[in-house]
């Protein structure tokens, strides 16, 4: 065999192993992908560093503390900002990115593939907790309990209190994701008075600490559909069984009644304090990055010309509470789109 016969072998095996990594790239660089992976990625860490401070709770005596479940979702929050903000916005909340599309700061098209990488994300943060903290769970008394004093499965989900009637949970539900939302609006409006620039992510942590340690106790505040059904159905998986979906008919509220609250919130940001923002003299703006994430066009009534980012919903959820946060979306001045 020639050198030249040697060299075109060697450059074709090269092209061979090469051909499906440049695929893997090309894939990798599409907008939707990789707005899925952050959303995934995001979700997976504020999940990871939450449920782990609730395990601390439940599994360590006087190790962990309800305080140490906010801290691990809040600051969870932030790392997960940090993480995804400039690629999607880092929702980590279906909440959160329903109310974006509602009020068309994002296209619906994207909601299905925003929602299936937080669900993974926290699904596969569930269980990595599981693998984690898999010995100390077989060795306590409560084992694969769902509720009671021993109950292990609310380090994963939220249940209600044997003292919260369902409808009174649904409500603090809206309410407190309510006032999540409203809050998220405020934080990142350019035209009103929104956090300094580089301190959004942490403003959002602090911001799902106090919402924790102020109404955090009725419901756990799940405040956030991809932070408690994916992991209950990996409880559901794991051996826990059906009464993660039946215990006090619970299951669905923490699905339904965040995204209502969220929406609501958002509306009544902008009703009351987006329309009476004094209006700035319009910018061109060519940046083509940002252009989902933008204010949507609303009603004449209610519209204003300042720039309020999507928001995002984190949620938190301490043992037989949650911790659930809705994390906006930076505004366009700072880079990061929507939480």
């Amino acid at each position: 065999m020639t050198q030249a016969d040697k060299k075109r072998r060697s450059t074709h095996r090269s092209k061979m192993i090469q051909s499906p990594m440049i695929k893997v790239q090309k894939i990798m660089q599409k907008e939707m992908v990789r707005e899925f992976l952050a959303e995934l990625m995001s979700t997976y860490v504020m999940m990871v560093f939450g449920l782990g401070a609730v395990a601390h709770m439940v599994l360590g005596d006087n190790f962990g503390s309800y305080l140490g479940v906010n801290l691990g979702f809040g600051f969870g929050v932030t790392m997960g900002v940090h993480m995804a903000g400039k690629i999607s916005g880092a929702h980590m909340n279906a909440a959160v990115t329903f109310t974006s599309c509602a009020l068309g700061r994002m296209s619906w098209k994207k909601f299905p593939v925003y929602v299936l990488g937080q669900f993974v994300g926290s699904f596969l943060a569930a269980a990595t907790i599981y693998c984690l903290f898999y010995a100390i769970i077989e060795h306590t008394g409560g084992h694969l309990t769902v509720t009671g004093p021993i109950a292990t499965a609310n380090i994963f989900a939220t249940y209600l209190p044997d003292y919260m009637p369902l409808w009174r949970g649904f409500l603090d539900e809206v309410i407190v994701t309510g006032m999540l939302q409203l809050c998220l609006f405020a934080i990142t409006d350019n035209g009103n008075h929104p956090a300094l620039q580089g301190t959004q992510a942490l403003v959002i942590g602090i911001l799902v600490v106090i919402i924790g340690v102020s109404l955090g106790m009725n419901s756990g505040y799940a405040i956030n559909p991809s932070r408690d059904l994916p992991p209950r159905f990996f409880t559901f998986l794991a051996g826990w069984g059906t009464q993660v979906f039946r215990a006090k008919g619970w299951w669905w509220v923490p699905v339904v009644a965040p995204p209502l609250g969220a929406y609501l919130g958002g509306v009544i940001y902008l009703v009351f304090i987006g329309s009476i923002v004094p209006p700035e003299p319009q910018r061109p703006d060519n940046s083509k990055a940002n252009e989902d994430h933008r204010i949507p066009v609303l009603p004449k009534t209610m519209r204003h010309q300042t720039d309020i980012s999507s928001l995002t919903s984190v949620s938190v959820s301490p043992p037989s509470r949650s911790l659930n946060r809705s994390v906006p979306p930076l505004s366009d001045s700072i880079q990061i789109q929507q939480f």
